[in-house]
């Protein structure tokens, strides 16, 4: 709005808001008046929900195409509508297989990383971005990792990641194996999910950490891995 815009009464708004209609016996009738713009907004109907068709292309997985997408509901709402075109494994979805993307979030929705909140003052709006945080538990680093992952195009989704990890280290991102021919051969499995540090090293994602040990950083590069290797870590269900 200009800074020196000044607002003037209508001809309109000067009128009285009744309009007065003599009867027959000539007594007065007030009635309200309702402007033509409020009545047209009263009866216009909701707008559809838009559909968006989208094209699965190599590397792409139920979780990833609904985060890129906003996708209300996620892979499982995602899913849900397209049981029909994926089949009974929500993990395998083929290249050049058409998805419906129904009831897609408002754009505002989809900024999970951050949010931002504005501050007026004397010498015009200040904004100051929060960063978003996780639990400093399995979920969480599961959630944290996925963050980081959709923003390196790594597919996985929470299920396939938190299944591998019950069966590789039950959770425990200090875990270590001793035993295996790795451990044998000087380079022993570690972390959530068991990487050895080659891997690790090889698979690493910019922006965590490079302690083999760290949660974020282990999920995430094992993922990478397993994409490379697997397609995505949902495809993993043994010893990879």
């Amino acid at each position: 709005m200009p800074r020196n815009a000044k607002h003037r009464r209508s001809r309109a708004g000067s009128i009285a808001r009744r309009l007065v209609a003599v009867g027959a016996g000539g007594a007065a009738l007030a009635i309200p008046l309702v402007s033509a713009a409020t009545a047209q907004a009263a009866e216009a109907p909701a707008a559809p929900a838009k559909t968006t068709t989208y094209v699965v292309v190599s590397g792409d997985s139920l979780s990833k195409i609904a985060h890129a997408h906003s996708v209300s509901g996620g892979w499982k709402k995602l899913y849900e509508d397209n049981r029909s075109a994926v089949g009974a494994d929500p993990s395998h979805v083929l290249p050049g297989l058409k998805l419906t993307l129904k009831g897609k979030a408002p754009a505002t929705a989809a900024k999970t990383a951050t949010t931002a909140s504005t501050k007026s003052g004397t010498n015009g709006s200040v904004t100051q971005a929060a960063t978003k945080t996780y639990s400093d538990n399995l979920d969480g680093w599961i959630r944290e990792s996925l963050d980081v992952m959709a923003q390196h195009g790594i597919p996985g989704t929470y299920e396939g990641i938190h299944r591998n990890i019950i069966r590789e280290s039950g959770g425990d991102p200090n875990a270590i194996n001793n035993w295996d021919i790795n451990a044998q051969n000087g380079v022993p499995s570690k972390g959530l999910l068991q990487v050895i540090a080659p891997t690790f090293q090889a698979y690493h994602v910019p922006g965590t950490s490079t302690d083999s040990y760290d949660p974020v950083a282990n999920i995430t590069a094992a993922c990478n891995y397993a994409a490379d290797r697997y397609g995505s870590i949902d495809n993993v269900n043994g010893p990879y």
